[in-house]
């Protein structure tokens, strides 16, 4: 009884008292050879009151960090696994060994089932035949366990399967690829799950310079720069969120919420980058995407940034390995505030006392 009082406590706790900030998660990439272990790492994201996190693999160190620390978390898995996870019984066993054991001292939120798969002309095309599978799969694995209201299974995609994307209502999936999305966003609708999507403005401008301003793409433009149907967009990430909900308008499945699991701004290694442009971009980021955008305002959009830490091992241009919010010493490069205070440590703290209120039933 005593545990039961103490989550009705809870819950309208945490109902009175949400910070703002709180859609605005941080992703956790670990490419890096002087990076912190994962207890500080979480200490971290508790001390910034970052109360999202996520995670490219389940990361067994990790997710013993985590528990109890009432941080949200998505889970991913990585592309290497889908061949294995589109035969159930591997699905089960992903689930039932990574998963399982962490639940609910971990707050799972979401499994990312692949990252950024592309179905054609890709290195990463011959994974495409194994992601509805995969993703199907590892939904019934959690359906089984009867925890398919409380952990969401989705994919990860990125805006180069957008074919059209100005004007914003008239943003359309490339044809190439409707037979591999179509029955992925048909099945997140039934299961009634959002898409998420990783949104880089940066990438949007260094590919068409001329055409896209630095203003519009980090946030600073004085008015609005483009119109359409009556709205206007004053920056390049509205635009580009907008675009993908008239995508999957366009593909019958206009219902369908989206999550922007990855947007963020390199602070050096190319062209516009600078650590004031990338602190202007991330602080008017989380700023702005509590408001919607001009086609769903109002509607808060929930975010997660790349990344927690400038990661020296990650692949491919300089860019790539600059993107980081914090140091690997944990100093931070920007003064980002992410809501917060004594009202957050408040809950977590009850929520541990839940949990051991649980475990000594």
């Amino acid at each position: 009884m005593a545990a039961i009082l103490l989550l009705l406590f809870l819950g309208l706790f945490a109902a009175s008292f949400t910070p703002t900030g709180a859609q605005v998660g941080v992703c956790y990439g670990m490419l890096g050879n002087n990076l912190p272990n994962a207890q500080e790492v979480i200490d971290l994201y508790r001390s910034n009151n970052i109360r999202r996190m996520r995670l490219y693999d389940p990361n067994s160190q990790a997710l013993q960090a985590l528990r109890g620390s009432n941080i949200e978390v998505m889970v991913g898995v990585p592309n290497s696994e889908l061949p294995n996870l589109a035969n159930p019984s591997g699905a089960q066993s992903w689930v039932q060994r990574n998963i399982l054991p962490f639940w609910p001292s971990v707050r799972i939120r979401y499994i990312a089932v692949g990252n950024e798969v592309r179905p054609v002309n890709d290195e990463t095309s011959w994974l495409a035949q194994y992601v509805l599978p995969a993703l199907v799969n590892v939904f019934n694995a959690v359906r089984s366990a009867g925890l398919e209201s409380q952990i969401k299974v989705s994919i990860a995609i990125d805006m180069s399967l957008i074919g059209v994307s100005y004007p914003p209502s008239a943003g359309a999936f490339r044809g190439d690829i409707r037979w591999y999305l179509d029955p992925i966003i048909g099945h997140l609708a039934w299961a009634r799950t959002p898409l998420l999507a990783n949104i880089y403005t940066y990438f949007s401008y260094i590919g068409n310079p001329r055409d896209i301003s630095l203003p519009y793409a980090i946030f600073t433009s004085p008015s609005p720069v483009a119109w359409d149907q009556g709205r206007g967009y004053q920056n390049l990430f509205d635009a580009m969120l907008d675009s993908l909900y008239s995508a999957l308008e366009n593909a019958g499945q206009g219902g369908l919420d989206v999550v922007v699991s990855e947007s963020g701004w390199p602070s050096a290694g190319g062209l516009g980058t600078s650590v004031d442009n990338a602190a202007t971009y991330l602080s008017n980021l989380i700023r702005h995407v509590g408001g919607g955008t001009p086609k769903r305002p109002g509607r808060a959009i929930e975010t997660y940034l790349f990344a927690m830490f400038d990661e020296n091992q990650k692949p491919g241009p300089e860019i790539e390995r600059h993107f980081g919010l914090f140091s690997p010493n944990k100093q931070p490069k920007y003064q980002l505030r992410f809501g917060g205070g004594r009202a957050w440590d408040i809950v977590s703290e009850e929520y541990n006392a839940t949990l051991s209120l649980k475990t000594d039933m």
